[in-house]
């Protein structure tokens, strides 16, 4: 799709009359999610202020900005969908009011031109995310949303008012409705610390425990001294990754990942950190097989490391014959016998099928994002929470989770539209009552 086309965002338009006097709605969170709804009501005619935890908003944001800002992804949309997994059929509905092409379209409006890569994920011109989070504030400072930086929600008080811990003391703010956007548990020291799980807990809504997703996985027993200090870091480049998980379904990728002081991580990784997770917490432990030259089949493979190497060490020999060399030449002395190393069929089966033992996912803390969260169940189809009428939810702190790739980015700016528009809803609803 051209960087030019433009694809039709609609944003609720409702009279400012439409509403009891001075209707107001606080945004509790300043990611994506949070700042999406912020300019959904600032166009709906109320006043909009935004409550954050930390010194500026969007600070998640600008870190997935640091290595390319990877907007969302051109693939068709029911391919799109199918990247939440279980939650699918829940985001669906999210991603029908704001899908990527909408999205694609809303920041061209903020001057900026995006691309498509290679891989078919949309990024925009400058693959940054600073210049976009820029003209976003500075386009919701002229809606006249208002921000309220350093101030940490610590819950209602008993009259209903919304409590919120800052430099100047507790303070006690009224709010006509509230869409809280509070992240999830992944980049604490960035805001998203989760703890606002409790607040709604005792409240009575059902969350479910916020995990760790898209991370990194520890190996059973730990790398050796000698590999851990020679090869964290390095990259396995082109190779994939097969797991059956606990109700024995195959899953298989291809990409490149990463050796890290504990075990793996990388897009390859994160690609299957649900399965990889779920199956680590229902079994104890899972093992992945790596086939090192997914490019070659077996039979290829078996030649190759089968010719007489002479006088050659294994190394050399596997180098010039098969490719195989660095990480993936240290990975497989690290974890094969001397004995298979020896047997030409016993090595070439392992650079097709190398069993790694996967015993515990990365802290959450280190994680991309998070799964777990404010059940779907306990929500309306406006995001609201049933038993707390008024109060909506949006973003990372739903139950769902998503790989890399925009996903994430674009499911989070369409939850906040949505609760938007469905605080808007309510509060006109109210206004006829």
């Amino acid at each position: 799709m051209s960087a030019t086309v433009a694809v039709a965002v609609i944003i609720t338009q409702i009279p400012i009359s439409s509403y009891a006097p001075m209707a107001s709605v606080a945004v509790i969170g300043g990611g994506p999610a949070g700042l999406m709804a912020a300019e959904e009501l600032a166009h709906g005619g109320v006043t909009v202020d935004v409550y954050d935890a930390m010194p500026s908003v969007g600070r998640k944001f600008l870190l997935a900005g640091v290595g390319g800002m990877n907007i969302t992804h051109s693939e068709p949309f029911d391919v799109f969908v199918s990247r939440y997994g279980a939650r699918s059929a829940a985001i669906r509905p999210l991603l029908e009011a704001f899908p990527p092409d909408a999205l694609r379209s809303w920041v061209h409006g903020l001057g900026i031109d995006t691309f498509v890569g290679s891989s078919g994920r949309v990024f925009p011109t400058g693959m940054k995310a600073a210049p976009l989070l820029r003209a976003w504030l500075r386009r919701l400072r002229e809606c006249g949303v208002r921000f309220h930086v350093r101030h940490r929600w610590l819950g209602w008080a008993p009259d209903g008012a919304l409590r919120f811990a800052s430099a100047g003391g507790e303070l006690a703010v009224r709010a006509d409705a509230v869409v809280l956007a509070l992240g999830g548990a992944s980049w604490p020291k960035l805001g998203s610390d989760g703890t606002w799980t409790s607040l709604l807990a005792a409240r009575g809504v059902d969350v479910s425990p916020l995990l760790p997703s898209n991370c990194g996985f520890d190996i059973a027993g730990g790398w050796s001294d000698h590999f851990r200090t020679r090869f964290a870091g390095q990259p396995l480049k082109t190779a994939s990754l097969r797991l059956v998980d606990a109700a024995g379904r195959i899953h298989e990728r291809r990409g490149e990942m990463m050796l890290t002081d504990t075990g793996i991580e990388g897009g390859l990784v994160y690609a299957v950190s649900a399965p990889l997770r779920d199956t680590i917490a229902a079994l104890g432990a899972v093992t992945v097989e790596l086939d090192l030259l997914p490019d070659r089949p077996a039979e290829r493979v078996v030649a190759e490391v089968s010719r007489p190497r002479g006088a050659r060490s294994l190394s050399s020999h596997l180098a010039s014959n098969a490719g195989i060399k660095g990480a993936k030449m240290a990975l497989l002395h690290e974890v094969l016998t001397a004995g298979q190393l020896a047997d030409p069929a016993a090595l070439a089966a392992a650079i097709k099928s190398l069993p790694i033992i996967l015993a515990a996912p990365r802290p959450i803390s280190g994680a991309i994002s998070s799964a777990g969260g404010v059940r779907f169940e306990v929500l309306d189809a406006h995001l609201m929470l049933r038993d707390l009428p008024g109060v909506f939810c949006a973003g990372e702190m739903l139950d769902w989770e998503a790989p890399t790739g925009g996903y994430l980015l674009t499911a989070s700016f369409a939850s906040g539209l949505v609760a938007a528009g469905g605080a808007l809803d309510y509060l006109s609803g109210a206004a006829v009552r």
